[in-house]
């Protein structure tokens, strides 16, 4: 019973492997391996925002959710927007950036740290705060850095089965016109951007060919969605945030100037000011994440090529 037992765990670490980058991750409990007088801490990496109505219903609905996950845990948030840390600032609310935060915590004594970031894409920000991780590493014995929001096609796949199962009221109650639903995306300058393409398939190839996905600032555009719609001879669309929270963007962006331009090429246009990470099964995927973070640990590709030239293939 015990090895098949063993043989199924394996199989199920293969397989989450496989989905969080084909191998890039091995087992590896990292609150096993603490020893006497070392302790751990979680730190939760949002970009933030200025607005207090929908911080409440993501960034501090997640956090307390990760909290009670891992009550095991001490726990500490950061910001890696500086206009909203500098906004936030002038009104009396302090928040840290991830390197004040990692700083502190190894002032306070804490030798492992996993942090988890509530980004929705691997991009810039990431990048960002993989550095600000890098250059304090040494401090440390040991920090993880868990996957965004989507990572792999099994999360896109995920979070299009959640998004279209909240659509889907709206989608099939009994209106004899389909309504068009887009998923509007920040956007980014770097490859990483080829996440929101890889969306908008998942999306069609499931069925759901009335789901688009556009960005302010990247790819899809404002103006490929436009071509869609009319090659799809759409008449009702409903905007909603890609983003984590229903902010500036969401405000602005989104429910002004997009509406507006979409109005006047004759459409009738919705608005749903819902952040992502007011969904709880959302904030579930985030949990996952870093739940995996606590159980492995990344191998860099320069550590893999040493392990194939000493034939440990």
């Amino acid at each position: 019973m015990r090895k098949v037992l063993t043989l199924l765990l394996l199989c199920q670490t293969a397989l989450l492997c496989r989905a969080y980058g084909e191998g890039g991750f091995v087992p590896c409990d990292l609150l096993a391996n603490l020893k006497s007088g070392e302790k751990a801490a979680l730190l939760m990496v949002h970009f933030g925002t200025t607005y207090d109505d929908t911080r409440a219903l993501t960034i501090d609905a997640l956090n307390r959710k990760a909290q009670e996950a891992f009550p095991e845990l001490t726990f500490t948030e950061a910001y890696t927007s500086r206009i909203v840390i500098r906004r936030l600032k002038q009104r009396g609310i302090r928040k840290d950036t991830p390197l004040e935060a990692l700083l502190r915590l190894r002032a306070e004594g804490y030798t492992h740290v996993v942090v988890q970031s509530s980004n929705i894409i691997d991009g810039v920000e990431m990048e960002s705060l993989r550095r600000d991780v890098e250059s304090v590493q040494a401090f440390f014995k040991e920090i993880r850095v868990g996957t965004p929001l989507l990572y792999s096609v099994d999360d896109c796949q995920k979070v299009a089965d959640i998004l279209t199962g909240r659509m889907g009221a709206a989608m099939s109650d009994g209106k004899k016109e389909t309504e068009h639903f887009v998923l509007v995306g920040h956007g980014t300058y770097t490859p990483s951007a080829a996440v929101y393409s890889q969306m908008d398939h998942v999306l069609k190839t499931t069925g759901h060919s009335n789901c688009h996905v556009a960005t302010i600032e990247g790819y899809p555009t404002f103006d490929t969605l436009l071509a869609q719609l009319k090659a799809a001879k759409a008449r009702k669309v409903t905007l909603q945030p890609f983003m984590l929270v229903a902010g500036d963007h969401a405000r602005n962006d989104i429910a002004t100037e997009w509406k507006e331009k979409l109005e006047a090429e004759g459409y009738t246009v919705n608005i749903r000011q819902e952040g992502l990470g007011q969904i709880p099964e959302i904030q579930d995927i985030f949990i996952e994440h870093l739940r995996f973070s606590l159980h492995h640990r990344s191998v860099g590709i320069m550590e893999k090529k040493a392990a194939y030239a000493a034939g440990k293939d």
